[in-house]
């Protein structure tokens, strides 16, 4: 066991992003493109020296041009934001563009009424494109997940193997019965004539105390799921942090004996029982 599991830690790789990984260029576009026709409108602001008569212009021609003035400052209107004002009232952002002079507040209190007069900003559009950049790449941890699941996909289409994405334990009553009422999810299910293969994908590129429950939770999973006839768990998990939770991935190498990474998946597929 400790020369598989020596082997398992040798190739464990940094990152499992690939360059089309880091930011979604088309969901920032669409996100643009949704706002821009008020964007353009706001753009009458910049460069105005006189900004409380500009913005009742504006308010006098299409006041909806304001509501979104809040990814200006890097907040989106779904996640309704509040921000605390000098008496200690707590307002919602949204409220700052009911009227004209609520929006001047809003301009004054967050700055941009000086960034639109010296025109640091150019063109609203363009600014607003860098920040759903930004915004999109705070997403990436939250798109790393997918990218493991969509890498070990790939290899599974790649070499032939059929299979299920994101099948709930309660399609199979033995598993049920193992588990009780846990709502577990299985990234991929494998089915053959000969077994069913329960598969969890993921990667860690940081450490943390969340590996350490991961190993344990998936160690209890695989105990009950491999005492099923039929069944069998597979753990597919690749990242250099688990370098800092290296003893207690060794501990699940004694429970789990289908785990795998990036770079020895084949003998997983060799293994397969059809």
């Amino acid at each position: 066991m400790a020369d598989r599991f020596n082997e398992f830690m040798k190739p464990l790789k940094e990152t499992h992003f690939s360059l089309s990984d880091y930011v979604d260029f088309p969901k920032v576009i669409a996100n643009v493109e949704d706002i821009s026709i008020n964007l353009n409108l706001l753009n009458y602001l910049i460069g105005q020296s006189d900004m409380a008569s500009a913005v009742r212009r504006l308010w006098d021609v299409n006041p909806k041009a304001f509501s979104v003035l809040d990814i200006l400052i890097v907040v989106r209107t779904k996640d309704n934001k509040k921000a605390i004002d000098k008496n200690g009232t707590i307002h919602p952002i949204s409220d700052y563009f009911n009227s004209p002079e609520q929006v001047v507040h809003f301009l004054d209190e967050t700055g941009l009424t000086e960034i639109f007069k010296s025109r640091q900003i150019k063109n609203l559009v363009d600014y607003v494109f860098g920040i759903e950049v930004g915004l999109d790449s705070n997403a990436r941890k939250n798109r790393g997940g997918h990218i493991m699941e969509s890498l070990v996909a790939n290899i599974l289409t790649s070499n032939g193997i059929p299979f299920e994405r994101e099948v709930y334990y309660t399609e199979f009553p033995e598993i049920v019965k193992a588990l009780g009422a846990d709502n577990k999810r299985f990234d991929f299910v494998i089915r053959t004539p000969k077994k069913i293969y329960l598969i969890e994908a993921n990667f860690y590129s940081g450490g943390g105390s969340k590996l350490n429950e991961v190993a344990r939770s998936y160690s209890d999973l695989a105990l009950k799921i491999n005492a099923i006839p039929g069944y069998e768990f597979v753990w597919i998990t690749d990242g250099t942090g688990w370098k800092s939770a290296r003893n207690k991935l060794e501990e699940a190498f004694i429970h789990i004996s289908s785990i795998y990474n990036l770079s020895n998946i084949s003998s997983f597929i060799g293994s397969i029982e059809f």
